[in-house]
């Protein structure tokens, strides 16, 4: 069996079953890493968490696949002390819950790392250990609200839209995650472990759809008089069709994507203005282009259609059904789901994993055990305690040096998270093709979103295509640790660097990239920017809402407006790239790992694809989760609130906290059954309740109740959101030429050990070209001179903006 990237690592996950926090310890499980599930006597609750599929929870098979599991008894004086043993012996404690598993034990997650100086634990939480709202909860609609993204989700006048439930769950999860292989790297760095307070809260506003980050909604997070309170008015930027069989969506971005579009219209006269090349122009102008689009499409097939398009050169997709994607051939051909035995006497399909190592996935390999079924000790020999060669105190990635090729959202939120925590970062850019995240609005040297997604880098100009630009690669390449790349696969190979190439440079290299739907397989060419992902993997279809009435007869989907999965693909891809460079750090072997981005969306909602699959199969019988998340309006302009009714205990809470505690027996409302028939009559009875109050007013009467709950925040709101405040979540970073400071994320959680993120101004393009080909290369001034005399090197221009100093 080849050795999978964490094959040494020991992993102790306490979690009680929830299911974003069992996520955390699935993805290190995926990756190799020995997790060691404890469970109490009789099985963990999360077993029975709906929905389930013939009595077992299907969250929790999915989430503790690759696992083993123990039951050990608190009350046991024998168990007690194997409990120690294991913790004393893991590299990585993950506990939930604001008290946690350890608290059964008489200790804590921040205990046993003193206890243990070696040890990288974490508890994950809410809204954190500390802060005014520790004690709050939450579920996926009240994390989103909070987190300032529901203010851009939805109807322009009315009630804001949720999307799918299990997005920002799975989020956090995936911040955790990197947060614990960063400690953990460090830990092999420097000697000493780490305890990492976790909030979910603070995770999703850094890293679902965050304000104050790239293409963020940035302009909103500044106060301003009169600004409009609604959801943003241009819905149809990336406008949805109906057709034959369902609806496709359109994302037409370039001049040459226009002119396609024109040629599959058959050249009408009055699209030839040629001011339309322009996407401002064109899209003023989209009302009238529409009523062609609308005639040539609703005859014809999604199928017909999207094959028509790519082959005109038009960004297009259907908007799919989860069962259509999972039924369908991409996913098959490149193995990202598979069938499995889910739980005992029952196959379904499940999504494989995030995952692919050198060509092979790196995913679902076993289904969640049994409770009790293996025995309380490790499997995974130890590493052995490196010789430290870093300060504790320091940057954890200090020492690696990362080519980054990046472009757009997802290439540089994985080169940021580097950056951040201490990597040499140096953004290679062509004079000609430079990052899209450069363009600025009128007068602006830098746009913020470049400014916040590539502060801590050098700036090196390069022409890759020609023949000694390449020569100046090559040898960058032999000094460096990764390469990152997000381009359309086969644009490395065609620029002469395919893995194998780079490989045979430097055999310790790690070549980490993303791509829309994976460097293989039938959609792998297809053009594919974020809201055509969403519309082909389900999401589109998904984020509706019966409360928000269509305007205009428009269809009824919402997630134009968001970036997902862009900020979460960066984030799963740095985990893999480190925990790549962490075998390769023990082995000597580089690697080459990818992300497909169509796949983060398929395993970020797991739970709703299974669930869906096995409905469509009819294979066992399945109880549905029940919950009830609503957004109520609230007194003021545009004000919500979000409330969430998972259990019967939550509504006795709920009804007494608005004044009627009678509601708790109404039997349209007593159990989750009669509350999911008679949703409209719930909401109408809590909406009475909320429109008296402010978002804050309500969340916080019905958090003391014990009720999940949460204000529409607007993302000037987290500015002055107290749990964020208290927490240090956000700082302002300056740029010396942008005249109003940048909010900013701090860092991926709260350390012992790791300082906050440094914040060295984003560079121009080519800005560090000179430092980089002198003190890297060993060039002389001469040298450099020549080569941007021939265009293979650039710097900024004469009459550019220039960083001071």
């Amino acid at each position: 069996m080849p050795e999978r990237l964490l094959d040494a690592v020991r992993v102790l996950d306490l979690s009680d079953g929830s299911p974003d926090i069992d996520t955390v310890t699935r993805l290190l499980a995926d990756l190799g890493a020995d997790v060691l599930k404890i469970e109490p006597p009789g099985g963990s609750p999360g077993r029975q968490a709906q929905p389930t599929l013939a009595g077992a929870s299907i969250a929790f098979a999915v989430h503790n696949a690759n696992k083993r599991s123990a039951v050990l008894d608190p009350l046991d004086e024998h168990d007690r002390q194997r409990f120690f043993d294991l913790t004393e012996a893991a590299d990585i404690v993950v506990d939930g819950g604001v008290a946690g598993q350890t608290a059964a034990y008489g200790t804590s997650c921040a205990d046993l790392t003193d206890r243990y100086p070696h040890l990288v634990a974490m508890s994950i939480t809410d809204f954190g250990a500390t802060g005014p709202r520790s004690s709050w909860r939450a579920t996926d609609a009240v994390l989103y609200a909070m987190s300032g993204a529901l203010s851009r989700s939805g109807p322009a006048v009315g009630t804001p839209v949720l999307p799918p439930t299990g997005i920002a769950s799975a989020t956090a999860a995936v911040q955790a995650a990197w947060a614990l292989l960063v400690a953990y790297y460090n830990r092999l760095r420097c000697g000493a472990g780490d305890y990492i307070d976790f909030s979910r809260f603070d995770a999703v506003v850094m890293a679902l759809d965050p304000a104050f980050g790239s293409h963020g909604q940035v302009a909103a997070g500044r106060r301003s008089t009169g600004q409009w309170r609604g959801r943003p008015r241009n819905q149809d930027a990336y406008p949805i069709y109906p057709c034959k069989d369902g609806y496709v969506r359109l994302c037409v971005m370039a001049p040459r994507q226009w002119r396609g579009l024109r040629r599959w219209l058959g050249e009408p006269e009055a699209l030839q203005d040629p001011t339309y090349d322009v996407i401002g122009a064109r899209l003023a102008a989209w009302p009238q282009i529409s009523g062609f689009v609308e005639a040539l499409f609703a005859a014809q097939t999604m199928k017909d259609l999207v094959t028509t398009g790519q082959a005109f050169g038009v960004p297009i997709a259907a908007v799919l059904t989860p069962a259509r994607i999972l039924a369908s051939e991409h996913f098959q051909t490149v193995g990202a789901i598979t069938e499995a035995e889910l739980v005992p006497g029952v196959h379904t399909t499940v999504p494989t994993g995030y995952f692919v190592v050198d060509g092979q996935r790196c995913g679902f390999r076993m289904p969640a055990p049994a409770a009790g079924r293996d025995e309380p000790r490790w499997l995974a020999q130890p590493a052995g305690p490196p010789a430290p060669t870093r300060p504790v105190g320091g940057y954890p990635l200090a020492g690696l040096r990362i080519l980054d090729l990046g472009i757009i959202v997802a290439g540089g939120e994985l080169s940021r998270l580097f950056g951040d925590l201490g990597a040499e970062v140096i953004k290679v850019e062509s004079a000609d093709y430079p990052d899209g995240l450069r363009q600025a609005g009128v007068g602006e040297a830098i746009s913020d979103s470049f400014a916040r997604t590539h502060r801590n880098h050098l700036g090196l100009g390069l022409d890759l295509r020609s023949a000694t630009g390449k020569q100046v690669f090559e040898r960058l390449v032999g000094e460096a640790d990764a390469v990152f790349a997000n381009f359309k696969p086969g644009t490395l190979t065609s620029l002469g660097f395919p893995y194998d190439v780079l490989h045979t440079v430097n055999p310790r290299l790690i070549l980490a990239g993303s791509s829309a739907f994976g460097n293989r397989g039938p959609w792998s060419a297809r053009m594919g920017y974020g809201p055509l992902v969403r519309a082909a993997t389900g999401v589109t279809r998904l984020w509706t809402s019966a409360e928000a009435h269509p305007d205009n007869a428009r269809h009824a989907f919402y997630d134009s407006l968001t970036i997902f999965p862009d900020h979460v693909v960066g984030r799963i891809a740095a985990v893999l790239a480190l925990a790549a460079l962490i075998r390769r750090d023990r082995s000597g072997h580089g690697a080459h790992v990818h992300i497909s981005q169509a796949e983060v969306v398929v395993n970020q909602l797991d739970t709703l694809f299974v669930t869906e699959a096995a409905l469509a199969a009819e294979i066992a019988p399945i109880r549905n989760d029940t919950s009830v998340h609503g957004v109520f309006p609230c007194s003021g302009d545009d004000e919500w609130c979000v409330v969430s009714i998972g259990s019967d205990g939550d509504w006795r809470c709920a009804a007494k906290a608005i004044g009627q505690p009678e509601l708790a027996d109404d039997p349209r409302f007593g159990a989750g059954e009669q509350r999911v028939a008679n949703r409209a009559e719930l909401v109408a009875r809590v909406s009475a309740w909320t429109s008296t109050r402010t978002p804050a007013q309500a969340a916080q009467t019905l958090q003391a109740a014990g009720v999940p709950a949460g204000p529409m925040n607007r993302p000037a709101d987290l500015l002055e959101d107290p749990q964020l405040v208290e927490r240090n979540v956000l700082d302002e970073m300056t740029h010396p030429l942008i005249d109003h400071p940048l909010p900013t994320e701090t860092g991926p959680a709260l350390f012992r050990h790791i300082p906050p993120a440094p914040q060295r101004p984003a560079p121009l393009p080519g800005q560090d070209t000179h430092a980089v080909c002198r003190q890297l290369l060993g060039m002389d001034a001469e040298q450099v001179d020549r080569l941007i005399a021939q265009g293979v090197l650039f710097v900024p221009s004469s009459g550019a903006a220039r960083l001071p100093g």
